[in-house]
């Protein structure tokens, strides 16, 4: 009898029930592609991070460069004398720890010693300033009209001037990186693939080998068996990786060894990557190292997001102030216009509902036929609202609209590729350009279900206590 009536009064009302329905669709729908959007905009923060930290590691361990630092770490330059007319080839690399100062290689075994501490690898940042030209030796040219000096020279004196000669030299500037080869799951290396050759093999912890980064290597026209040549050491390319963010964390990755001897920091790094054991306790890990490793800077992902800035930030912002509190009002909105139309429904019903009544239906259960009208009309209204939100969140993620976003200067981390890494002590500034998407999860649907069902219940709770009050004379006093 419940489902007989209920088909029937839908059917009969269908007007209503269509406009109860449409309210709720709309502010179902919006719920729908603002949490989509923020979420695809959470994402896209996490990959410009993880261009910086890699995948797999929850934080960095790093200290800051000293006052001193960079007095030492300030280029300097020495080209031999020739013998010749002075116009040969003269080439100089100067190889320099970059960003931070050098930590001992047995920090990396104490941090990963800690409480929390899944795992902790190595690396060292390199800025590798290479330059190369020729002098060119002047020619002595002797003035016309005088072959003598004149007052207060000697008498035979020639008299001229050195015109031409000069110096041409150009400066090539790149970032290289030495990676913990036996620790492969941990540094930025993680996130980049790799796209033609291989990568490192854990035995090579000191060969003479080097991993590019495809938009450097295209710059270079480096491939697979290339030769590199750095500080007069020649390294073999044996692969060429793709940064999955599309800006790299170096130009060239090297065997950690190899980086320090380059550097002339034997047993040093940079930079730790740390992976904790559990990701909720990161902040615990953190704490836990700041304490018993002494002059250290630890960098969660958290501390770098907020440095995040940019298009993207004012869009985040955005979404997650304005559009959720945006999705909050429509809702409460859509809520109180079911529940008034119910309501309102109820009203425009009274001599059927106390005609029931007077036939023997108990208030409850005309309450819950209701109700469950109301239900119904809030699913119909879930189901439409499902629809529209998936519509605009396809939407939004084919047209991908472009975000950017810019990494401020932060305490630690490795910064950005191709231009040079942190300065002393801090994140260098990093711009990139990213693709909003809006992926919808299957918590946001539930959701969507769950808001249709409360938004039924809520209006059959008006249009419930509005015919429970009703009495059969209503109906009586109705008749015509």
């Amino acid at each position: 009898m419940f489902f007989t009536y209920l088909r029937r009064e839908l059917r009969r009302r269908r007007k209503a029930a269509l406009v109860v329905a449409s309210g709720l669709a709309l502010g179902i729908a919006l719920v729908i592609v603002v949490n989509s959007v923020s979420h695809g905009m959470g994402r896209a923060q996490d990959k410009i991070l993880q261009s910086l930290y890699g995948l797999g590691t929850d934080m960095t361990v790093t200290k800051a460069a000293s006052a001193t630092t960079g007095d030492a770490q300030r280029p300097r330059f020495r080209f031999d004398a020739k013998d010749d007319d002075g116009s040969a080839s003269q080439s100089s690399d100067r190889v320099m720890v970059q960003g931070f100062s050098t930590l001992a290689s047995s920090t990396v075994g104490k941090v990963s010693s800690q409480q929390g501490v899944s795992d902790a690898a190595g690396g060292l940042s390199l800025n590798v300033v290479k330059v190369d030209g020729q002098f060119t030796r002047g020619q002595f040219q002797q003035n016309s009209g005088g072959g003598r000096g004149g007052p207060g020279q000697g008498g035979g004196a020639p008299s001229g001037e050195v015109r031409g000669g000069g110096a041409d030299f150009g400066i090539n500037q790149y970032t290289v990186y030495g990676t913990d080869v036996t620790k492969s799951a941990l540094g930025p290396l993680t996130s980049s693939k790799i796209t033609s050759g291989r990568g490192f093999k854990a035995t090579e912890t000191d060969a003479k080998v080097v991993i590019a980064d495809a938009a450097y290597a295209k710059t270079k026209k480096y491939k697979v068996g290339s030769k590199v040549t750095i500080k007069g050491v020649k390294y073999e390319v044996i692969g060429i990786a793709t940064a999955s963010s599309g800006d790299s964390a170096a130009n060239l990755y090297l065997p950690l060894k190899q980086a320090q001897t380059l550097a002339g920091e034997k047993d040093k790094v940079t930079t730790i990557y740390v992976k904790a054991t559990d990701s909720q306790q990161i902040a615990a890990v953190k704490g836990t190292i700041r304490k018993n490793v002494s002059g250290t800077t630890v960098t969660t992902s958290a501390d770098l997001a907020d440095t995040v800035s940019g298009s993207l930030s004012t869009a985040s912002g955005l979404a997650s102030s304005v559009g959720k509190w945006l999705s909050v009002a429509v809702l409460i909105a859509a809520f109180l216009v079911a529940g008034l139309l119910t309501s309102s429904a109820v009203s425009r019903r009274v001599r059927e509902f106390g005609t029931l009544k007077a036939l023997g239906w108990k208030s409850g259960r005309v309450t819950r036929q209701v109700v469950g009208e109301a239900v119904v009309n809030g699913l119909v209204g879930g189901v439409l609202g499902i629809a529209l939100g998936l519509a605009g969140a396809y939407a939004v993620t084919a047209i991908s609209p472009s975000l950017q976003a810019q990494l401020g200067s932060t305490g630690g981390g490795l910064g950005g590729g191709g231009g040079g890494f942190g300065g002393p002590g801090r994140q260098a500034a990093k711009s990139l350009d990213v693709a909003l998407t809006a992926p919808v999860s299957v918590t946001t649907i539930l959701l969507a279900v769950g808001l249709a069902v409360a938004g039924g219940l809520i209006a059959g709770a008006f249009g419930g206590w509005r015919a429970s009050r009703l009495r059969p004379a209503d109906a009586l006093r109705r008749v015509e």
